[in-house]
C-alpha cells in the first residue's frame, strides 16, 4: 500500500493545487461550467478510485490464493492418507500371496508322498545363530509329532524332529553340526552323507562327505536324499553342489552344498512321518 501511495502522491498534490485554483475562481465570481468543475473533481478523485480499486483487487486475490492453498493442503493430506492405506493393503496382499505360495508348496510335497502321514507346522522359536541349526515348531505329540519325523519346505529338506512336547517340538536343521542325511547325486547316483559343519553353517552351507574318489559328481549337481536312510524318504531335494575338494586320505572327496531351502527365513514346514503310513491307525 505504501508503494501505491508513492505512486499517486504527485497526482494528489497536483489535484489539491487545481482545487484551490477552482475555488478561488468561484470566489471571484467568475462562472465556471459544470463540466469544468466535474472534470476538476474527477481529476482529483480518479487517482483515489484507482488506489482503492487496486487495494480491493489485492485483498481479493490474496484471500483467493490463501483459500486455494488451504484447499490444496487439505487435498494433499487426504491423498497421503489414501496412499498410506493402499501401501498397507499392498503389504497385506503380498504377505497373503507369499503364505499361499508356501502352503501350496507344502501341499505339493504332501501329494508327492501320499503314503505317509503329514502335518503342517509353524516355526515359533529359533537358535541364537544367524542360520537355523535348531528351532521349535508349534506342533507336538497331541498332533502326532514325535522324534525323527522329517521336516520339509516347498524347496526341499529342512531337517528332523529331535523331541516333542504336547504342543511343540524341537527340531534340527541340516546345518546343525550333529546332523547327517544319507544323500546322492540326482544326475549320477553317487552316494555320500550331507552333514552340518560348524564353520560352513555360519554361511548357510553344509557338506557332503564320503564321496568315492572315482565318483562323477560335479559342481552344479542336485543332491537329494538317498534310499539308505531310515528317517528320510528317498528323492527329496537337499541342495546344489557349489564346490568339490579331495580329502587328505586320497580315497574320498567332499562337496560343499548350498541348500535349496532358505533356512534363515524359514517360517513354515511340513512334518512327515515316514514310519506311519497314511490311513494307518494302528
Amino acid at each position: 500500500m505504501f508503494i501505491l501511495w508513492d505512486k499517486y502522491k504527485k497526482k494528489f498534490m497536483a489535484s489539491i493545487v487545481m482545487l484551490l485554483v477552482v475555488f478561488s475562481l468561484i470566489g471571484t465570481g467568475d462562472s465556471l461550467s459544470a463540466s469544468l468543475l466535474e472534470n476538476a473533481i474527477g481529476f482529483v478523485v480518479t487517482p483515489f478510485q484507482d488506489l482503492t480499486t487496486g487495494v480491493e483487487s489485492w485483498v481479493v486475490s490474496t484471500t483467493e490464493a490463501s483459500r486455494e492453498r488451504t484447499e490444496l493442503i487439505a487435498e494433499n493430506e487426504a491423498l497421503s492418507e489414501q496412499l498410506a492405506l493402499l501401501q498397507e493393503e499392498n503389504k497385506r496382499l503380498s504377505l497373503y500371496e507369499a503364505e499361499n505360495e508356501t502352503l501350496s508348496g507344502l501341499l505339493d510335497i504332501a501329494q508327492r508322498f501320499p503314503e505317509y502321514e503329514s502335518v503342517g507346522a509353524t516355526v515359533i522359536a529359533k537358535s541364537t545363530s544367524i542360520w537355523y541349526d535348531t528351532f521349535t515348531i508349534n506342533k507336538g505329540s497331541t498332533s502326532g509329532v514325535s522324534g525323527n519325523m522329517v521336516l520339509v519346505a516347498p524347496k526341499g529338506v529342512v531337517g528332523k524332529v529331535l523331541e516333542s512336547g504336547a504342543t511343540y517340538a524341537k527340531a534340527q536343521s541340516i546345518l546343525d553340526s550333529n546332523s547327517a542325511v544319507p544323500a546322492m547325486s540326482l544326475r549320477t547316483g553317487d552316494l555320500g552323507v550331507v552333514k552340518g559343519d560348524y564353520i560352513l553353517g555360519n554361511e548357510g552351507l553344509c557338506k557332503m562327505e564320503y564321496i568315492n574318489q572315482e565318483a562323477e559328481i560335479i559342481v552344479g549337481d542336485e543332491i537329494i536324499t538317498s534310499h539308505l536312510s531310515d528317517i528320510y524318504p528317498v528323492g527329496i531335494s537337499i541342495g546344489q553342489v557349489i564346490e568339490i575338494e579331495a580329502d587328505a586320505n586320497g580315497l574320498t572327496k567332499y562337496a560343499i552344498i548350498q541348500p535349496f531351502v532358505d533356512l534363515q527365513h524359514l517360517d513354515t514346514v511340513l512334518v512327515i512321518d515316514k514310519n506311519q503310513e497314511a490311513g494307518d491307525v494302528s
